[in-house]
């Protein structure tokens, strides 16, 4: 449990266990505290990474630093985490919009990655309730600001996303400190999300292994978040892969984190022993 200051910023980071070094980056609320029960699992036999990401938990924003375009911000971050811990090559994970930054990270800096696993990125605007989606998405935050502003309306977004039960199993530091990056969410980074699509050009010249994976209670056409399923499909089409499924839904690293952790294991080592493509 450390900091470092990287791109003017000063990142929290957590790294634990040795072995071939895996990155995970997180969504929505950006803390490493996503990640606590995967690392303590899969810490036998990797280097596990994980970090609050800039203007989240313990990674507060620069007061007097500009906002560059957020993905490629959180992305440079990331890269640049790598590098100065001397990480790079590594594996990557990246959940929600974790998996959004991973694909500009693999898009931009794929100097730093030895392959990518990219799990329900919420590309919304490709798939078939792009329009309720929203729709919903606006209604649960107005709803939220007026009951007690950014941490209320984060709330009502994780207990969406998430799910209660998932919710309900936040302990109070990790529970406090997600409610308080609302203002981080509500204010930066959920307009930034639906506006960054990667065109199919640019996924088309990825040379790195992937992995697309989605949650298996996704799957059914009439689950709350479908939509997520539909949107890994779409990404997994563009990069020429069979998408995998997860246990669980959206948030797999917490809810069941030791069936991730387990599942994550062989993709993991194939990926390792993989080298990437040549152009063309």
């Amino acid at each position: 449990m450390s900091t470092i200051d990287i791109n003017e910023c000063s990142l929290y980071y957590e790294l634990s266990g040795a072995g071939p070094p895996v990155l995970f980056i997180s969504g929505a609320t950006g803390d490493a505290g996503h990640w606590t029960e995967v690392a303590e699992v899969l810490a036998d036999e990797h280097t596990v990474l994980a970090y609050d990401r800039r203007g989240n938990s313990r990674s507060p924003r620069p007061e007097d630093g500009t906002v560059a375009p957020l993905f490629d911000e959180q992305a440079d971050d990331a890269a640049e985490l790598l590098r100065a811990l001397d990480l790079a090559p590594a594996l990557a994970y990246g959940n929600s919009s974790g998996a959004i930054i991973l694909t500009n990270l693999v898009l931009r800096h794929a100097d730093v990655l030895r392959g990518a696993i990219f799990h329900e990125p919420p590309y919304v605007a490709v798939t078939s309730t792009a329009q309720a989606v929203g729709t919903a998405l606006r209604s649960l935050v107005e709803e939220g600001m007026a009951r007690g502003g950014p941490p209320a309306a984060m709330e009502l977004f994780i207990r969406w996303v998430f799910g209660d039960d998932v919710f309900e199993s936040f302990d109070p530091d990790f529970r406090a400190r997600v409610l308080g990056n609302g203002a981080e969410f509500f204010g930066t980074e959920m307009e930034a999300t639906p506006a960054y699509l990667p065109s199919s050009d640019e996924l088309a010249e990825v040379r790195l292994p992937c992995v697309v994976a989605c949650g298996a209670d996704n799957r059914d056409p009439a689950a709350t978040h479908h939509w997520m399923y539909e949107a890994s499909q779409w990404l997994a089409d563009r990069l020429s892969v069979t998408p995998v499924e997860t246990p669980g839904a959206h948030v797999p690293q917490l809810s069941p984190p030791h069936e991730l952790a387990e599942m994550l294991r062989p993709v993991l080592s194939r990926l390792q022993v993989r080298e990437p493509s040549g152009p063309g």
